[in-house]
């Protein structure tokens, strides 16, 4: 009933300000026409007299020209005449005139005079408006006189309210008329409509069965009646999918492994292979002396799909990296990997150092990377560096249409920022792809990421995907406001969804996640915890009871300075940790041939020295920086071994650290300190939230982590081990097929 008074109320408003501006203009032109028309008999009188009273002027004739005042005084709204001779002076008026114009001639006379041709005005004269007319009167060339012509007006605006009453009437009218129409359409061909679609959608939800669709195939239902059917099939197909997950609970199987993602991918896949694109390649193969050396690059992307592809099998595509992967490949640039278990294939795409320099340091890593992060550095383009994405991101795509190759329905699943053009360039060749990429870190909002010169084509590319997935929900609005206002599309908010030249592009969050490990045997509780601690310490050549870890690429958005004036600050505060503490860093060199991220290395070794002088005694540091680039399996005991892991991102997309130290903490006796601008933070809110740029909030969050009850500790790791669990990198990768599974594909056609 509101929208239904919304809509007449609106009509109504509609409708009158339309009409009353038409009536306006109609009175006006009314106005105008009856001036026009009073002007034109004034001055045809006064030329038809004008032979008759001058002669008469000159000779002082003024009973005559009095006579002829008097008769012409009669007509029809001619309120009077007046005859001045050539001094101003009055010679002959019409009866009942106001004495002044016998006294003094009006100003429409000097006019007329002074330009020397008949002149009108329209004044009130003795509360009445009148028209009046003056024209000169000459005998030769000399001036005898004026005449002037007075005619009453007042009937224009009687006719000007008649108007306005007349168009008032008709208003209402029209707007009872609007008003009854109104209701009965919405009566008739909405609300039934509607009210027929709510009782199908009760029985639907009550489970009683799918009645047949009975929405009218009209355009304005059409759609809702597509959307209807398909929510048909989805829900039949979540049923059965709730029935299957009720039989794996009660067999106790409900936790993703990755034998269940093998054959749930199996079953979605229909033997259809799985092609995943990233920049980054999960095994490297380097040269160190005269043998070749087979390498894991440490990367929270890598950690994330590699268990997929041993799971799933399929293709991995990515740049050849290693100086040595050319001599690994077969003639189609692929090799089975791992070697020790092949499982999947990785091929190889090759591109040069200046492709390398351009699309990967330049347009991705000095562009995007700080647009997208937000973390107060200036993103850099240059044309040259967008020639290079634009032509990389062509040879990965010719690299994967080969692949795809006799595939019907081929599923491809690309990663990250490197590729937000690849999307559209597959999808232009294979229409039938089923086509993913998932954006591993941050989206800004609209109005930051509007600096990219670029910004209608990447997101153009991104657009020519069938499913678009970020960490949170928070990315997926900002990318779908960026989208809204950049391009010519129509989003679906309830969907979540973008249409732009015919396809649509769903947006999701996917919350990334590890491979969850099962417990290790040989764990023996709490003494073995402390036990690698001091073995750790011996190693590290410092005495300490408590032990911190970071982990780290040493990257601007990482917070990695910001948590060292973090420690500096808890140990000016509780003087009694110092001798006591020891914060193990462990950071990743990365990108150190951009200045920024070679100048970010040198503050980073400076804070430490600077704050390792301030606290060190012959024995004991706060600070040991392990700058190498570290493996699993050197990671892994610091996690076991730490009391507490700080993971403070200025802004991240996941940041998988945290999840890896919960992962690792198997005696449940950590705490993760974790950045509030993290999207781990949204999940693991078990974890103690801080703001990496309150350094007393952090100082804070050290000692309450160290003095935090055992009881605690354990049930706040407990909980979010739980999390990580349930909600493994095999349950990532389960739903993001599933999602794309479901997309119908005989609806969505390639983008243009």
């Amino acid at each position: 009933m509101r929208i239904t008074l919304r809509l007449i109320l609106s009509l109504i408003v509609g409708v009158t300000l339309v009409a009353s501006v038409f009536s306006y203009l109609q009175v006006r032109n009314e106005e105008k026409r009856l001036k026009e028309e009073t002007q034109r008999k004034a001055a045809i009188l006064a030329e038809s007299l004008q032979e008759t009273v001058s002669p008469l002027l000159e000779t002082h004739a003024e009973k005559k020209l009095q006579g002829i005042v008097e008769r012409f005084g009669n007509r029809e709204r001619l309120s009077g005449v007046v005859i001045y001779d050539a001094r101003g002076q009055c010679v002959a008026i019409t009866p009942g005139l106001p004495p002044n114009f016998a006294d003094n001639s009006p100003a429409a006379a000097f006019e007329a005079v002074r330009t020397d041709q008949g002149f009108g005005t329209f004044e009130d004269v003795a509360g009445k408006p009148m028209h009046i007319y003056a024209l000169p009167l000459h005998r030769g060339d000399n001036l005898a006189g004026v005449l002037v012509i007075l005619y009453d007006v007042s009937h224009i605006q009687q006719e000007a309210r008649s108007a306005w009453r007349l168009n008032f009437q008709w208003l209402l009218v029209q707007m009872l008329t609007i008003t009854l129409v109104t209701i009965l359409i919405v009566r008739w061909s909405i609300h039934g409509p509607i009210a027929k679609t709510a009782e199908w959608m009760k029985k639907l939800r009550a489970g009683e069965g799918t009645p047949p669709v009975t929405l009218p195939q009209t355009d304005l239902f059409q759609p809702i009646a597509q959307e209807v059917v398909h929510l048909t099939e989805r829900l039949s197909a979540a049923r059965a999918a709730a029935k299957e997950e009720a039989r794996l609970r009660e067999a106790a199987d409900s936790l993703w492994t990755p034998e269940r993602l093998k054959e749930h991918v199996k079953q979605k896949l229909l033997g259809r292979p799985l092609t995943v694109v990233s920049n980054r390649e999960p095994y490297m193969h380097t040269r160190r002396g005269k043998e070749i050396v087979l390498t894991e690059p440490a990367s929270g992307l890598v950690s994330a799909l590699d268990p997929i592809l041993r799971a799933c099998g399929g293709t991995w595509v990515a740049h050849g990296a290693g100086d040595a992967d050319l001599e690994m490949v077969d003639g189609q640039n692929k090799l089975m990997v791992p070697p020790q278990e092949p499982l999947f294939t990785l091929k190889r795409v090759w591109i040069t150092k200046e492709e390398e320099e351009g699309y990967y340091f330049g347009f991705s890593n000095e562009g995007l990377w700080p647009l997208c992060h937000i973390a107060h550095t200036r993103p850099t383009f240059r044309a040259e560096d967008w020639g290079n994405y634009r032509a990389v991101n062509v040879k990965f795509a010719e690299s994967v249409l080969e692949e795809l190759e006799g595939t019907e329905e081929p599923f491809v699943l690309i990663q990250d920022y490197h590729f937000a053009l690849l999307p559209g360039l597959i999808k232009r060749a294979r229409p039938d792809a089923r086509v993913a990429i998932f954006w591993h870190i941050p989206w800004p909002n609209p109005e930051a990421f509007r600096i990219c010169p670029w910004q209608q084509e990447l997101l153009d590319g991104l657009l020519g995907a069938d499913l678009v997935g970020f960490h949170t929900q928070y990315h997926c609005n900002n990318f779908l406001e960026t989208v809204d206002g950049a391009l010519e599309s129509r989003i679906d908010w309830d969907r979540f969804a973008v249409n732009r030249h015919g396809h649509t592009t769903l947006v999701k969050p996917f919350p990334i996640s590890i491979a969850f490990p099962p417990a290790e045997a040989g764990w023996e509780g709490e003494n073995s915890k402390t036990d690698l601690k001091f073995r750790l310490f011996r190693e590290l050549g410092v005495e300490a009871w408590y032990m911190g870890v970071g982990v780290d690429r040493i990257d601007y958005t990482k917070g990695i300075v910001e948590r060292f004036r973090g420690i500096e600050r808890f140990l000016e505060r509780f003087p009694g940790y110092r001798e006591k503490l020891v914060f193990v860093e462990l950071g990743a060199p990365s990108r150190t041939h951009i200045k920024k991220y070679h100048d970010l290395v040198a503050e980073v070794e400076a804070e430490v020295d600077r704050i390792n002088w301030k606290f060190q005694t012959k024995t004991w540091k706060p600070i040991v920086f392990r700058k190498a680039h570290h493996t699993h399996e050197d990671i892994r005991p610091y996690y076991r071994a730490a009391d507490f892991c700080l993971v403070t991102s200025l802004h991240d997309g996941m940041n998988l650290v945290a999840k890896e130290y919960v992962g690792a903490c198997e005696g449940e006796q950590g705490v993760l300190i974790l950045s509030c601008f993290t999207g781990a933070s949204r999940e693991l809110q078990s974890a103690l939230i801080v703001n990496p740029y309150d350094t007393e909030q952090m100082a804070e969050a050290i000692r309450y982590s160290l003095e935090l009850p055992a009881e605690e500790r354990q049930s706040r790791m407990h909980r979010m081990r739980e999390t990580v669990r349930d909600a493994n990198v095999y349950a990532w990768a389960a739903s993001l097929v599933n999602e794309l599974c479901q997309i119908p594909m005989e609806v969505n056609e390639a983008p243009h």
